[in-house]
């Protein structure tokens, strides 16, 4: 008789544990970047967001950025990290100098997030109000494992400058540049970028990106670059839309990911776009539709499979692998 009552007990043991398990959400850590950029803003949106809506505690973690978050996702040691598609493409080919040779071919694309244009800000007072005076000078470019941080010193070479680059935090390179220790901070995140708009907003700065001919140099030496703009109206100091390039920006998450938990996270972000969007304007480009902005990164198949449901006709090249 005792041993029946133990082993009720202990099935009733094993039952409640069982349950409480399913019971709990599922967690995960989303890769953000520095303060100061879109990213870190962004990041927090949708981990607020994917906590509520789809029963999954989501946590951020700060990081250098995009190369940072890639080798930490094909590591297993991220949930999910954000990325843009030039940095994803020289992880997924091992071509960029960062990679050194490695392929990581761990990653898969989820959702798209929204366009990063290239562009650069000076105090007025430094007299810099277009890309070619930076030569000689020194140029912020954000954190080295960013997108600027890779991609700028790539700019210049393509346009023979000669410049001294400072890598920090976004916020760090903002204050250095109201203090007069950079002459100039190039970046690239979701406009409006936080950090310039603070920069915007207290000091008479001057927002410039590049000649028809320099843009047409750089994608020539660059091709992942895509043609951007950055509107007017962003910032009090930009009057004009501004001509740059960009790269497109993806949710990407290891292939050993449930198909389930995949496919309930873009579902998610893409359904919610308009509350994304009250956070920071550059989410209105959540969108399903932009999922063939990537043209190369394979999709997680739980994404493929919520694409399908919409409708949208994926690049051959990203077929789930």
């Amino acid at each position: 008789m005792i041993s029946l009552r133990c082993s009720l007990l202990a099935a009733a043991t094993v039952l409640a544990t069982i349950t409480s398990a399913v019971a709990q959400p599922a967690a995960l850590t989303l890769g953000t970047a520095s303060m100061g950029g879109t990213y870190f803003v962004y990041g927090g949106l949708v981990a607020d967001l994917l906590t509520e809506k789809a029963g999954v505690q989501v946590t951020t973690r700060q990081t250098q950025g995009p190369n940072q978050n890639v080798i930490l996702v094909d590591e297993g040691k991220l949930g999910v990290g954000m990325t843009t598609m030039g940095v994803a493409m020289q992880a997924w080919t091992g071509t960029g100098p960062w990679t050194k040779g490695k392929k990581y071919d761990e990653i898969r694309a989820l959702f798209p997030m929204y366009d990063t244009p290239m562009q650069c800000v000076s105090l007025k007072t430094s007299g810099i109000a277009s890309f070619r005076q930076l030569e000689g000078k020194t140029v912020g470019t954000g954190p080295k494992a960013g997108t600027a941080g890779t991609y700028f010193p790539l700019i210049f070479d393509a346009l023979g400058m000669q410049v001294m680059i400072r890598n920090g935090q976004g916020d760090e390179l903002g204050n250095q540049l109201s203090d007069g220790i950079v002459d100039a901070f190039c970046f690239g995140a979701g406009p409006p970028v936080p950090i310039f708009r603070q920069l915007d907003a207290e000091k008479d700065v001057v927002f410039y990106t590049w000649t028809e001919d320099d843009l047409a140099t750089i994608r020539s030496k660059i091709p992942e670059f895509t043609p951007s703009v950055i509107p007017k109206g962003l910032y009090r100091n930009q009057t004009a839309d501004q001509k740059s390039i960009g790269l497109y920006n993806f949710a990407i998450a290891n292939k050993d990911m449930g198909d389930d938990m995949a496919y309930a996270l873009t579902r998610t972000v893409l359904e919610n776009t308009a509350r994304l969007a009250k956070g920071h304007p550059a989410a209105r480009e959540t969108i399903a539709a932009n999922a063939t902005r990537n043209t190369f990164l394979p999709f997680h198949p739980g994404a493929v499979r919520y694409y399908k449901e919409k409708g949208i006709k994926l690049d051959p090249a990203t077929r789930a692998k």
